[in-house]
């Protein structure tokens, strides 16, 4: 197989991976739905985008439907009062009404609802989010290097006076552009992946100033990982002010810039990139 070959291949497998994961971002109840971020105490309160008044307490969260409003949570119509039960950190379970759904979840060791709903201007006007060009290049082999017993590791967030807790298996030491460097590493979305935040010298110029991140698939036996960073992406919070989305830990700035994988945002107001509204 030619250079050539390769290449093109490259480029057709990051362009199917890109136009899945912006089909995934512009589903009608993502992210870009969202319409508000409520943070629940024990005051009953109304919310101009959900129905009932919502609650919440050391035993869980609830809601008290008025009559004539319902929700459906598992399939089964409910009114009047619900209680959601406990909810772990960074769990939530989401109902709906109409064609709206409703998240409610823990952050921070507070109970929040963020209402999600399709006719969100953020969603109608999105406009899909600018990339550098993918190059084999920018694709690093590295090697992880698991710590002894996994580390928690505390990092902000994009909302002021969060923070976020996760266990670390260890560090990804990889070389970029002749350089070599290290990134303190989460556990990822299946068994044995990984996943950093990260910033770099783009940030805040032609990349989200606040984060990025990227997904690496389980280490194989000796250890070895491929970070392809043309798969760098944007984080929720890069496209709407109602995330909680954790801030890389500050050892996790790359002194270069990587000119690879999403851009800053457009904004869809005027089609420039810029901060979401």
């Amino acid at each position: 197989m030619t250079s050539a070959t390769n290449t093109v291949d490259f480029a057709a497998e990051w362009q199917a991976w890109h136009d899945a994961h912006e089909k995934n971002r512009a589903d009608p109840h993502g992210f870009l739905a969202v319409t508000s971020l409520n943070w629940l105490d024990e005051t009953p309160t109304r919310y101009p985008d959900a129905p009932g008044e919502w609650s919440t307490s050391a035993a869980d969260p609830v809601v008290a439907l008025a009559e004539g409003e319902e929700l459906v949570i598992d399939g089964e119509k409910v009114i009047g009062r619900h209680a959601f039960g406990v909810i772990p950190e960074r769990g939530g379970v989401t109902v709906s009404a109409g064609d709206a759904e409703f998240e409610v979840a823990r952050r921070g060791g507070v109970d929040i609802l963020r209402p999600r709903h399709p006719s969100h201007p953020t969603l109608v006007d999105y406009a899909g989010t600018p990339v550098y060009p993918p190059s084999p290049s920018w694709s690093a082999e590295g090697v992880f290097v698991p710590f002894d017993e996994p580390k928690p590791v505390t990092v902000g967030s994009v909302s002021e006076g969060l923070e976020h807790v996760y266990d670390s298996p260890g560090v990804v030491e990889f070389e970029l552009r002749g350089e070599t460097f290290s990134l303190t590493a989460f556990n990822g979305p299946t068994p044995g992946s990984l996943f950093v935040l990260f910033t770099d010298a783009t940030s805040g110029v032609t990349t989200y100033a606040a984060n990025r991140s990227l997904q690496i698939a389980a280490p194989d036996a000796s250890g070895a990982v491929t970070l392809d960073f043309n798969r760098a992406t944007n984080l929720p919070c890069a496209y709407t002010e109602f995330a909680t989305c954790p801030l890389p830990p500050a050892d996790n700035r790359l002194p270069i810039g990587v000119e690879a994988g999403e851009k800053t945002p457009l904004h869809p107001s005027t089609g420039t990139e810029g901060a979401p509204r």
